[in-house]
């Protein structure tokens, strides 16, 4: 097995646990189901994509209610339940028997990045847990959405320099296509998650 592919299963061992909750969605019915779908709307206003916003959250809005922690909680969770699907997709396009050597290179360089991705990710869902949690100053309160803030940034980052590798019209084809489909994707989900997260630390801090 290739050393990132042997790296990226650790990882996906390693943040199952956090997934695990988020990886089937259920839809909501509580009563207060309309007003939690009504903030989950609001809130995905504020994104660059609100109506995947909301199509990623609306089956968690019994678990988000109104509450900002956990909308942004559950937006970074779906985003990296929705990472990994990629990634291991991504990863399985380097044992294609058409895939030309130039593609290869670029699949597992797209593999490590997306891979960095999601450690980010699930640094960012711990931190933002601990956000959460009473008993915290206003300036740990603060580092730790700014920590947040900043690997999801970098999240997002990797997600653009997977692509950045298929650049060039010798690139197109059917490889190209199929990774850049969903790495868009997952892309629009992590901005508008990070979106979420800046918009909560934005109401803190003012």
């Amino acid at each position: 097995m290739e050393p990132n592919l042997t790296h990226l299963c650790y990882c996906l061992i390693l943040f199952l646990p956090l997934l695990s909750q988020y990886a089937i969605a259920k839809p909501p019915s509580s009563p207060n189901t309309s007003y939690s779908i009504n903030f989950i709307e609001s809130s995905c206003r504020t994104t660059r994509y609100p109506t995947l916003c909301v199509k990623c959250l609306a089956a968690f809005a019994n678990k988000i209610r109104h509450n900002e922690n956990r909308l942004a909680q559950t937006a970074l969770a779906v985003t990296l339940v929705r990472v990994r699907s990629t990634t291991v997709y991504v990863a399985k396009l380097t044992k294609a028997r058409s895939i030309k050597r130039r593609e290869y290179l670029a699949v597992k360089d797209c593999v490590e990045t997306l891979g960095d991705g999601l450690a980010m990710l699930a640094q960012s869902m711990r931190e933002m847990k601990q956000v959460g949690r009473s008993g915290r100053g206003q300036d740990e309160f603060l580092w730790r959405l700014s920590n947040v803030e900043t690997w999801v940034s970098a999240a997002l980052t990797d997600e653009t320099t997977c692509l950045d590798g298929f650049d060039g019209k010798v690139m197109d084809g059917k490889v190209k296509s199929a990774i850049r489909r969903r790495v868009v994707h997952v892309a629009r989900v992590t901005s508008n998650a990070l979106a979420l997260v800046n918009r909560f630390a934005a109401r803190h801090k003012s």
